[in-house]
């Protein structure tokens, strides 16, 4: 992996140019910026290293002499030799070393240069539709932006190149260096042991072997869906690094509320207005429902508040051979706004030829006092 495309600049970058990748880089991919992104955070490892090495002129100066983060070619040796000692070296400044900074050199590299392909990030999004779709269900496009492969590399991170002499290792194919008086060497983890090199890191995507992109996603919401519901739709999460599987988008879905529907269950609710004579005599009449204006039978004597059921008018079942919910109409008798002469005089009249009270069926007859 080349650091200097990893902060996308170029070798001749200044220590100012550096910082300042840096730092847009770090605030785009941050892990609290995205929780739970695993791409996110490995960019953000990969540019917290590079950074590392490149704002410290030592550091830097040897990674450009022996460029070992170049492309790779395959596979790295971990085959560590002691080739002995060596007493003409220092052991102060930078070549003094702790075993822990020994152990470090040895296994650290490998460790952080693992090539297992591994799962991308599941993502997560909300959708939201009409009560009326819904109930209907159906197919519907949903808008997210996820890491895929990058077309360039087609994921790997790096793309072939002319083959030259592998500049980390001269063309010898192992690599040397010493810790206070002691010297190692190691096949060469940029040519892979062979002393030359094919390939080089992606310009394209800095050699992390993806990019980000919009993409539009059909969801498939079943009939009856619920406010809240979470939907899976496997592989369109991220994609995953060095050619991994994808992770799944999950779905969560609102729906909006109804101007006059009301859910409970599988049943819908609506109030029904009703006038004061379709409720004393009785009366057909048009109520609606999801799909569309029915007609209903009002007994008569239908008092205020009570509930009258239409079977299987409800929210349908979106399992196989499931059953559709009830609609159940609520009672709400309206009394008329205006009444003329002749409208009191009836009203009167009625008030006379009945005398039932009505209050004693809820308070029962008490004495008046």
């Amino acid at each position: 992996m080349d650091l200097y495309a990893v902060l996308g600049v170029n070798r001749a970058a200044s220590d100012e140019q550096i910082e300042r990748a840096f730092r847009r880089l770090a605030r785009r991919y941050h892990p609290g910026v995205n929780p739970g992104d695993q791409v996110a955070a490995e960019m953000y490892r990969h540019i917290q290293e590079a950074y590392r090495v490149l704002s410290d002129a030592a550091r830097r100066g040897d990674y450009d002499r022996r460029g070992h983060e170049a492309a790779r070619t395959g596979t790295v040796s971990t085959t560590i030799a002691f080739e002995g000692f060596d007493f003409s070296a220092s052991v102060e400044g930078p070549f003094a070393a702790t075993f822990s900074e020994l152990f470090s050199d040895v296994f650290h590299d490998a460790a952080r240069e693992a090539t297992a392909p591994s799962r991308g990030a599941d993502i997560e999004a909300t959708l939201r539709i009409s009560f009326e779709a819904a109930m209907r269900g159906g197919s519907h496009p949903l808008s997210v932006t996820r890491q895929e492969r990058c077309p360039a590399c087609t994921g790997l991170g790096r793309v072939s190149r002319a083959p030259g002499t592998c500049p980390a290792c001269e063309g010898h194919g192992t690599r040397r260096w010493a810790r206070g008086h002691l010297v190692f060497s190691r096949p060469c983890d940029v040519c892979g042991g062979g002393g030359r090199v094919t390939a080089q890191p992606c310009r394209s995507c800095g050699g992390a072997g993806l990019q980000s992109r919009g993409e539009v996603v059909t969801v498939a919401v079943p009939a009856g869906v619920e406010d809240g519901a979470r939907l899976t739709v496997p592989g369109r999460g991220h994609a995953g690094a060095r050619r991994g599987s994808a992770g799944d988008l999950y779905v969560t879905v609102e729906v909006a509320e109804h101007p006059f529907f009301r859910r409970s269950g599988r049943d819908l609710h609506v109030t029904l207005p009703v006038a004061v004579h379709e409720a004393a005599l009785g009366a057909r009449v048009d109520v609606p429902s999801l799909d569309g204006p029915i007609t209903v039978d009002l007994p008569a004597g239908t008092a205020s508040g009570r509930q009258l059921r239409v079977r299987g008018r409800g929210v349908p079942d979106p399992g196989a051979g499931g059953h559709a919910g009830d609609l159940v109409l609520e009672v709400h008798i309206v009394l008329p706004s205006t009444l003329d002469a002749r409208s009191k005089a009836l009203l009167e009249e009625f008030g006379e030829r009945n005398h039932e009270d009505v209050r004693a069926r809820l308070f029962g007859d008490r004495p008046k006092g």
